[in-house]
C-alpha cells in the first residue's frame, strides 16, 4: 500500500478490524520510510449483476424490485417479515452462486417461485399470476393443481 504522505510502496500493517459496517476490514498502516499512520478501508469488489429482461434489454440487478414483488404477492398474508427478508436472502445467495456477469430474468423468476412456494401457498399463486402471465382460468387452475397435488 503506497503512503499517502510521502509516496513510499513500504508500509505495513499495525492493527486490522472489521469496520463498522462488517463488510470490511479497517487496516492502520505505518509507512517505513516517513513513519506516519494512515487508515485503509478494504472490501470485497462486488461484480454487477446484469439482468437480461425478456425483451432483451439489460438492466442492472436492483434488489428492491424483488423485493417489491415479493411483499405485493405476500399482501395479507401471515407471512412474518423475518420470513420475506429470508426468502430474499436465499434467493440472492442462489442467484449469485450462479457465478454469472448476465443472468435472464426467466432464471431469476423460477428461483423466485421455488422459494415463494416455501413462504405461503397464496403468495405463490398470485405471484405467479404475475410471473407467468396467465391468460385465462385454465392457466391459473392448471397452477393450482400443481400446488394441490402435491
Amino acid at each position: 500500500m503506497k503512503c499517502p504522505f510521502c509516496g513510499e510502496e513500504n508500509t505495513r500493517v499495525i492493527d486490522s478490524r472489521p469496520a463498522d459496517d462488517n463488510s470490511s476490514i479497517r487496516r492502520r498502516r505505518e509507512c517505513d520510510a516517513c513513519g506516519r499512520r494512515f487508515t485503509t478501508y478494504e472490501k470485497v469488489e462486488a461484480m454487477p449483476l446484469i439482468v437480461i429482461k425478456k425483451d432483451m434489454k439489460r438492466e442492472p440487478y436492483d434488489r428492491s424490485k424483488l423485493a417489491s414483488g415479493i411483499l405485493k404477492s405476500c399482501y395479507k398474508c401471515p407471512v412474518p417479515t423475518e420470513d420475506i427478508e429470508q426468502c430474499l436472502n436465499d434467493i440472492e445467495t442462489k442467484i449469485f452462486n450462479l457465478e454469472e456477469k448476465e443472468v435472464e430474468s426467466a432464471v431469476i423468476g423460477e428461483i423466485v417461485m421455488d422459494e415463494i412456494k416455501k413462504l405461503d401457498p397464496v403468495a405463490y399463486v398470485r405471484f405467479a399470476s404475475v410471473y407467468r402471465e396467465f391468460k385465462d382460468i385454465n392457466t391459473f387452475m392448471d397452477e393450482l393443481k400443481k400446488i394441490l397435488n402435491k
